[in-house]
């Protein structure tokens, strides 16, 4: 994964913008479900809410990582989202650090 996804199609002289992803954990498409997130976008931001999981099911690492990624991959620069911390919400904002590019192995030249 070294490049990012524009947010945009082109289509003749429409563009298309994406402005909100809704997410879904499931691992085939049409079953149901197992936790579900909004993603809005705003420029370089996106702010994620609606986060709902099933019953005794929690928002593991692996999903906050998976989220990461993917606000990496749309070029996001800033995440913000709720999070109940003591019966109140919380507005957390994590920066998200660019995709490191691959460089190519250097070569031994003799």
């Amino acid at each position: 994964m070294t490049d990012t996804t524009s947010r945009f199609i082109q289509l003749d002289n429409w563009i298309f913008e994406v402005k909100s992803v809704r997410a879904i954990r499931v691992d085939n498409y049409g079953e149901p479900y197992s936790a579900i997130a909004n993603f809005s976008f705003n420029g370089n931001n996106v702010y994620i809410d609606g986060l709902m999981t099933r019953e005794d099911e929690d928002f593991s690492k692996k999903d906050y990582q998976i989220f990461y990624r993917m606000c990496q991959k749309l070029g996001i620069k800033q995440a913000q989202f709720d999070r109940l911390k003591g019966n109140e919400f919380k507005l957390d904002t994590v920066d998200i650090a660019p995709i490191k590019k691959e460089t190519a192995p250097l070569k031994l030249v003799r």
